[in-house]
């Protein structure tokens, strides 16, 4: 009932709307410096809207399982730029672990590899995805900034709508927008629980413990889809299916436990 580009600058503008009221309710600092602001948009186009907008337009051209596969391998990648970047250690357990992590949620996803949708273009989109989410993570945990921790989420949540919807207007149409109860459903869902909830956890996870630890969990993904499909849209489920899972929870056990 939207394109992409336009409905995810509409989610982020609400979400980036309610969080500030939050944050200036809860007398946070909600007035970021020029410095901090130009911070703030380097990890609004990171962490939301390039990532988001082209890891959308590439599910045009791939299939979900290689979508799934791509984005997936981000604690990988996020463990890799936080040795220079951070200055983390990469111990063999922890390469132990991503290991596990990535090769449980590939067995997972396996049956969904693969088919005519899957472009040389739509690939490459992705790894752009990839590289911008896992830089956007290693660059927020390294960049401390003084606004409050909500207000900083509020803040990306609105630099990145801003984006997104001059992207949007740029190459999609208004007229596809349908204003209808299932945009409704879908926006408000979006904005709570995915923008609100999800961005608010996700990022004080961060704030509490290295960028691989808590990337680790993005190999939480793929199982949990699959019930969520089952329990949503009715799509069957194998037992087979559900043997990735245990190295997905080794991994994130060896990543996560301190040393």
């Amino acid at each position: 009932d939207s394109p992409p580009l336009l409905f995810l600058g509409i989610r982020f503008f609400l979400a980036g709307a309610l969080l500030l009221a939050w944050a200036w309710y809860r007398g946070e600092r909600i007035r970021p410096s020029g410095r901090e602001l130009a911070s703030l948009l380097l990890f609004a186009a990171c962490n939301h809207a390039l990532y988001l907008g082209v890891s959308w337009s590439a599910m045009r051209e791939v299939s979900s399982g290689l979508a799934t596969i791509v984005i997936g391998a981000t604690p990988i990648v996020v463990a890799l730029l936080a040795v220079p970047l951070l200055g983390e250690r990469l111990t063999g357990r922890k390469i132990a672990g991503l290991l596990l992590g990535f090769a449980g949620m590939a067995y997972i996803v396996r049956n969904r590899l693969g088919g005519p949708l899957d472009s040389a273009h739509g690939t490459l989109m992705l790894v752009l995805a990839l590289l911008l989410i896992s830089l956007g993570t290693v660059l927020y945990k390294r960049i401390q900034l003084a606004v409050g921790s909500t207000a900083n989420i509020a803040w990306q949540l609105l630099l990145a709508s801003a984006m997104a919807l001059l992207w949007g207007s740029s190459v999609e149409s208004w007229a596809d927008v349908h204003l209808n109860l299932r945009f409704a459903a879908s926006m408000l869902w979006s904005v709570a629980v995915v923008s609100i909830a999800g961005y608010t956890l996700w990022f004080a996870l961060l704030r509490r413990t290295d960028a691989s630890s808590a990337s680790a969990w993005f190999f939480l993904t793929p199982p949990l889809g699959l019930v969520a499909g089952w329990a949503v849209l009715g799509e069957p489920l194998a037992l087979a299916d559900f043997l990735g899972i245990v190295p997905v929870i080794l991994g994130i056990v060896l990543v996560t436990r301190p040393a």
